[in-house]
């Protein structure tokens, strides 16, 4: 079955409308669908990916600030500093509480989205298809056995 931009269309506004927990509908919807939806999806993070670097650029995060020289960035550091945002968003769980800054969120959300701004500028950065990759592993493990809720509770299984 080939899909089309039309039903990509049908199911992308479906899932962002609708806010549909995705086991829910995944189970309804062609294969072939899931992967247009999926590439679809790659598509949109890979320009994130570019805006954020690129903002992250301008903001002067990859230049010697005293010298205004262009900087080589450590990739294990700026890996630290997505550690750093996820600690955060376990932390804005654990309290409950709302974001500093943006009052009107949680702080779990906000920290959550600070980590995936900081992975789209390192993906950004390296060069990786971070979206591609996303959407590779997503249709991967709907295939994955042990990721069924058989498996999963099967002595040994997968619990959390």
């Amino acid at each position: 079955m080939k899909v089309t931009e039309a039903q990509i269309d049908t199911i992308v506004k479906y899932v962002d409308h609708q806010r549909v927990p995705a086991e829910v509908w995944p189970s309804d919807v062609p294969d072939s669908l899931l992967e247009g939806v999926a590439v679809h999806r790659a598509l949109a993070l890979e320009g994130l990916t570019t805006m954020i670097h690129e903002s992250c650029r301008r903001a002067g995060w990859y230049t010697d600030l005293k010298t205004g020289e262009p900087i080589t960035r450590n990739v294990g550091e700026m890996i630290a500093l997505i550690h750093t945002e996820i600690s955060e968003a376990m932390e804005g769980y654990r309290r409950g509480s709302a974001d500093e800054h943006l009052m009107h969120r949680m702080a779990i959300e906000v920290e959550l989205a600070d980590a995936i701004h900081r992975i789209c500028d390192l993906a950004g950065y390296l060069g990786l298809d971070i979206g591609g990759a996303l959407a590779e592993k997503f249709l991967y493990n709907r295939m994955r056995s042990d990721h069924t809720r058989e498996a999963r509770s099967a002595e040994g299984g997968k619990k959390i």
